[in-house]
C-alpha cells in the first residue's frame, strides 16, 4: 500500500473557510437516468381475481406483474454499466444538498465528462444487444404471466428507454438579479452559501462513514477467535487504499480530527498487502491493535452525528 497521505495538499493559511473552498474549487455534475420500467401495477379486476382465492379486498393488496426477466444476461449487462456509471461519478464527487447533484474539482470535469461520454457508448451497445433479445424476452414473460400477459405493456423497440444524461448546472446566484432587485440577489447569496456549507458537513459525514467501516471491516477480518484467523479479501485492504487516495483528492480540510485519523490508520497499513498480513500472525495483531485505536476514535466522532441521504431522481418510463 502506497504512502498517500504524505503528500496531502495542506489548505492555504489563509482565513478562507472550507465551504469558500468547495466554492472556489468544485464544480457542480448532475447525473441522471431514462430507464424501462419493469414491473406494471395489475388492473383493478386482476387484483379482484388474485385475491378471490384468499377471500380478501382487493382495495387492500398491492400486486405487480413483471414484465422482463431482469436475470437474463442482456439486461444484467445493461445494469452492469449503469452500476458502473454511478460508481464513477460518485468516487469523483462529495454530495450536495440538491436531489441528483454532487460536486467535482474543477480539474476534472474534462476527464470526467470524456470518461461518461465512453460509459454512453457502452450503455448504447448494451441497450442494443438487449434489444436484439427483445422479442426472446416477451415470448418468455408471455410463458411466465399467462392470462396476465398483454402486448401492448411493451414498446415496439428499446431504442432510447435506456439512456444516462450529465450537466454541470449553475449553483451560483444569477447575476442579472443584482440589477432587478439587489435584496434578492443577497437573499439567494445566503441560500447558496448556505448551501456549500451544509454540503461541507455531508462530505465529512460521508468520509467518516465509509472510512469507519472500512476500518471496521479490516479489523473484523484481521482478528481471530482464538482458534482459526478468519479469511479476508484483499480488497479488505486495497478497498482501504483506495479510500486514501479518495479522501486525499476530495478532503475539504473540515475536520482536522478526521485528517490525523486517516493519515493514522495508513501509517498501520502502509507497506503491507492482503498476503503479508495473511502469512504474519504477528503483522496482522500489530495492524489490528493500531487500527482498534483508529477505530475507538471514530466511533466517538460518530455520537449523535446527523445524518442525511441525497437522492438521486431517474427518469422511469413504462412503470405504472
Amino acid at each position: 500500500m502506497t504512502a498517500l497521505l504524505d503528500h496531502l495538499e495542506s489548505p492555504p493559511t489563509t482565513m478562507i473557510s472550507p465551504a469558500q473552498r468547495l466554492r472556489a474549487t468544485m464544480a457542480a455534475v448532475r447525473l441522471s437516468f431514462t430507464w424501462l420500467g419493469t414491473k406494471k401495477s395489475l388492473t383493478p379486476e386482476q387484483k379482484a381475481q388474485a385475491a378471490a382465492p384468499f377471500d380478501a379486498d382487493e382495495a387492500s393488496l398491492t400486486a405487480a406483474k413483471k414484465l422482463l426477466d431482469t436475470r437474463h444476461a442482456a439486461y444484467r449487462a445493461v445494469t452492469a454499466v449503469r452500476g458502473k456509471i454511478g460508481s464513477h461519478w460518485r468516487s469523483l464527487t462529495i454530495p450536495f444538498p440538491e436531489p441528483g447533484v454532487r460536486l467535482i474539482r474543477q480539474d476534472k470535469v474534462e476527464t470526467f465528462a470524456d470518461q461518461m461520454a465512453e460509459f454512453k457508448a457502452d450503455l448504447d451497445d448494451a441497450v442494443a444487444n438487449l434489444d436484439r433479445h427483445f422479442a426472446e424476452l416477451k415470448d418468455s414473460a408471455a410463458e411466465r404471466l399467462g392470462q396476465l400477459f398483454d402486448s401492448a405493456d411493451y414498446p415496439h423497440s428499446l431504442a432510447g428507454l435506456f439512456d444516462v444524461a450529465w450537466d454541470f448546472p449553475n449553483v451560483e446566484p444569477p447575476d442579472y438579479l443584482t440589477q432587478f432587485s439587489p435584496a434578492l440577489y443577497e437573499q439567494e447569496r445566503a441560500r447558496v452559501t448556505a448551501r456549500f456549507e451544509e454540503a461541507v458537513r455531508l462530505a465529512e459525514t460521508a468520509f467518516l462513514d465509509e472510512f469507519s467501516k472500512l476500518v471496521a471491516h479490516l479489523c473484523e477480518r484481521l482478528t481471530g477467535d482464538g482458534h482459526e484467523t478468519k479469511v479476508f479479501r484483499d480488497s479488505a485492504v486495497n478497498n482501504l487504499s483506495e479510500f486514501f487516495e479518495r479522501f486525499r483528492s476530495l478532503n475539504v480540510g473540515s475536520s482536522k480530527q478526521l485528517e490525523a485519523l486517516v493519515a493514522q490508520a495508513q501509517r498501520a497499513v502502509r507497506g503491507f498487502e492482503a498476503q503479508s498480513l495473511r502469512d504474519s500472525k504477528d503483522l496482522r495483531q500489530r495492524v489490528a491493535t493500531q487500527l482498534s485505536r483508529v477505530q475507538s476514535s471514530l466511533d466517538g466522532m460518530m455520537i449523535d452525528r446527523p445524518r442525511r441521504r441525497i437522492l438521486r431522481p431517474v427518469s422511469a418510463q413504462g412503470e405504472t
